[in-house]
């Protein structure tokens, strides 16, 4: 799962690091933004990787008659992503999700009335992506188009396992060198824990010692 993302990235740190401009509807950066707000997201598309754009969070697929779907599309399982009815028709779509990191809670008791806050990055990438699919819905009723996207998940590695330990998954990290192989044709499975697998760091917010525990 990946429900929360720090995208407080501006479009001037996009262009640096991508060397690409933007073009689409403004979004706020925000260093912890909860994604059943289904908020605008910086996000690169592969049918134009040459631009940055915004898309929200919770893909809506063609068929949709209304946006409530979007609460159930945060994430798409990269093991039924080819088969599941909101998916299937999208998932050869695909897309950088922008961010500076992700948080996960890791449950310290077996009911989770205790929890404890991890923030995630890459080590030494102030930037990175997330595999990310899209589509383009319009509303029937008032005309209205969206770009709308999935985060992309897969069975969570060894620190993500000690992490989100209820659910052992993860969003597909994408390190710089394997964007383009993201927005290409490669197999989506291809990207699937264990054969692909990116190196994070967590920090433990919740964590009272001081320095944070690093993992």
């Amino acid at each position: 799962m990946c429900n929360y993302v720090d995208s407080s990235l501006t479009k001037a740190e996009i262009k640096e690091m991508y060397g690409v401009g933007f073009d689409g509807e403004d979004y706020e950066p925000k260093k912890f933004l909860n994604g059943f707000s289904h908020a605008l997201v910086p996000v690169i598309l592969d049918e134009n990787p040459g631009v940055a754009t915004s898309a929200n969070w919770g893909l809506i697929p063609s068929w949709a008659k209304d946006r409530k779907i979007q609460k159930q599309t945060l994430n798409a399982r990269i093991e039924t992503v080819a088969e599941k009815p909101s998916f299937r028709q999208h998932y050869k779509q695909r897309c950088l999700v922008l961010v500076k990191g992700f948080y996960e809670w890791k449950w310290i008791d077996a009911k989770g009335k205790v929890k404890h806050k991890h923030y995630l990055t890459l080590p030494n990438a102030e930037i990175f992506s997330l595999g990310g699919i899209y589509g383009q819905w319009t509303d029937e009723a008032t005309g209205e188009t969206l770009k709308t996207f999935s985060i992309v998940t897969t069975q969570a590695n060894e620190l993500m396992t000690e992490i989100h330990n209820t659910k052992h998954r993860m969003p597909i990290i994408l390190p710089k060198a394997m964007e383009k192989e993201w927005l290409g044709n490669r197999d989506i499975q291809d990207f699937a824990f264990p054969t692909h697998e990116a190196e994070l760091k967590a920090i433990n917010l919740d964590e009272a010692l001081n320095p944070r525990t690093l993992f």
